[in-house]
């Protein structure tokens, strides 16, 4: 999980392309904000608060080279990748020589994770690495050796058990809709039943809340969220 939440402006007209990037990025612990043209990115890369933009080279009304070296000229130094279906040798000069990475589509959501990691420890780097470690009240989870804690007792969890937790803790507070934790952890495209959602989520109850207080709740007609209960 990137330490101190890292932020992100992901750019680009295709909402399909949007969505995908909104929840594989939050799974991966980051902060995301969308835009969707040159015009509302440059609003949002000016007001600042961005540790790194991912933008689309094919905007409706620029071009994201374009919208790079003006930001540059205005002195906003925010990193950034281009994501492109442009694979073309001299587009991949153009952007490298503007921004710090060029990556094409289709592009492995992996891959991308791991290039804009690569970026943050270049351009963030007084951010110490963190124990792995993700809490909340006190439930923790140890990323790197696959254990969970509830309560200071362990926590036996299978592999979607564990990634289920993880996307909640990721997203704690946070009302999840059952299709983005489909999406998340079942993998896009999942043809199966999207009632698996719910028997994973009890499952996870079972093993989770069998300790007070109860942390995985139910939003009606809405989702399921990480929270403790409202006093």
């Amino acid at each position: 999980m990137p330490r101190g939440g890292a932020r992100v402006l992901a750019v680009d007209d295709e909402r399909y392309i949007t969505d995908v990037l909104t929840t594989a990025l939050r799974f991966e612990g980051f902060e995301v904000e969308t835009a969707d043209t040159g015009s509302a990115a440059m609003d949002a890369a000016r007001r600042g608060g961005f540790d790194l933009i991912i933008l689309d080279v094919l905007l409706p009304d620029a071009e994201g080279t374009d919208i790079c070296r003006r930001l540059r000229e205005e002195g906003v130094e925010t990193p950034v990748l281009f994501l492109t279906a442009r694979d073309a040798l001299e587009d991949k000069v153009v952007g490298l020589g503007l921004g710090d990475d060029y990556v094409t589509k289709p592009f492995a959501l992996d891959e991308l994770v791991a290039r804009i990691r690569a970026i943050l420890r270049r351009t963030r780097p007084d951010d110490a690495p963190d124990d792995g470690r993700m809490r909340f009240a006190d439930l923790v989870m140890d990323e790197q050796t696959h254990e969970v804690w509830r309560h200071g007792e362990p926590v036996e969890l299978t592999a979607t058990e564990f990634n289920l937790l993880r996307y909640l803790l990721v997203n704690a507070r946070r009302v999840l809709p059952k299709a983005d934790i489909l999406d998340a952890v079942w993998g896009y495209g999942f043809e199966g039943d999207a009632n698996i959602v719910e028997t994973y989520i009890s499952y996870l109850r079972k093993k989770i809340d069998c300790y007070e207080p109860p942390l995985v709740h139910t939003i009606r007609r809405v989702g399921y969220s990480l929270r403790e209960p409202r006093s």
